[in-house]
């Protein structure tokens, strides 16, 4: 990418830390060749900012990473069962309250919830690559029936909210997503466990690794930038497990690894 000026960067690409994975990885960020160093900062759910203070010229980051492990479910706290059932900038949950009641009111508990709605936005929605605009909420993306990973996540954040279910977006690397990219998810509150949806069925949920969690893009953004204007003019994104893929069935409970 070329940065026009000095800003501050915050890059969230490296996987999240988690209890029983390890990593072994490596993170290169050079502007105009010349080595930079980032400060790394801890976020919420183990997601990991890496910020650096960049001047003018052609910056370039590589990542790469090798997962070993899964990690086990994470307990839902008191504290995110609060957070996440609040409307927030692309999922505004808040909009939809009649709607969803009208959609989903005959459905009560979490697990038959995430299932039906997760079902509904896929069935609903057209994937279609460069449809939608980088501030476009849940609402748009409902009026337009098309969009990107990210629009399904939110829509489906936006309305599991809406029936009280406590609900996130995550973002993944996703081995067999096609077209391949950072790949965007919704994670729901089932019996006290996050568990994971994907309306696209793009990729099989039980070999995504996390890299960022929260309350939608603007808490998960691969990168932010605070100054001066960068044009991304490349940005390739792989990922592959070791084994074949297994088979994705969308009433089976599946949380992030």
């Amino acid at each position: 990418m070329y940065v026009s000026g000095p800003s501050i960067l915050e890059f969230q690409i490296s996987v999240a830390f988690q209890p029983d994975v390890d990593v072994t990885e490596l993170l290169s960020i050079q502007i105009d060749g010349v080595p930079v160093q980032p400060r790394e900062l801890i976020a919420t759910h183990g997601t990991r900012i890496h910020k650096i203070d960049a001047h003018t010229g052609l910056l370039t980051a590589h990542y790469e990473a090798t997962v070993y492990g899964r990690a086990e479910p994470a307990p839902v706290t008191d504290y995110e069962r609060s957070m996440y059932l609040r409307p927030s900038r692309y999922a505004e949950s808040d909009k939809f309250f009649g709607f969803a009641a009208a959609e989903f009111g005959d459905c009560t508990d979490a697990e038959s919830l995430l299932t039906q709605i997760s079902s509904w936005v896929g069935s609903r929605l057209s994937y279609v690559p460069g449809s939608s605009r980088a501030t476009d909420g849940a609402v748009d993306t409902l009026l337009v029936g098309q969009g990107v990973c990210r629009d399904y996540a939110h829509l489906v954040v936006a309305l599991l909210r809406a029936r009280f279910v406590p609900a996130r977006q995550v973002v993944v690397y996703a081995p067999g997503c096609c077209p391949m990219d950072f790949h965007s998810v919704a994670e729901a509150c089932v019996d006290g466990v996050w568990r994971i949806a994907d309306a696209t069925c793009l990729a099989p949920r039980s070999t995504m690794v996390r890299i960022a969690t929260g309350r939608d893009a603007a808490d998960t953004a691969f990168l932010d930038n605070h100054g001066g204007e960068i044009v991304l003019n490349q940005l390739q994104v792989s990922a592959w497990s070791d084994g074949p893929l297994p088979r994705d069935d969308i009433r089976e409970l599946i949380s992030a690894g």
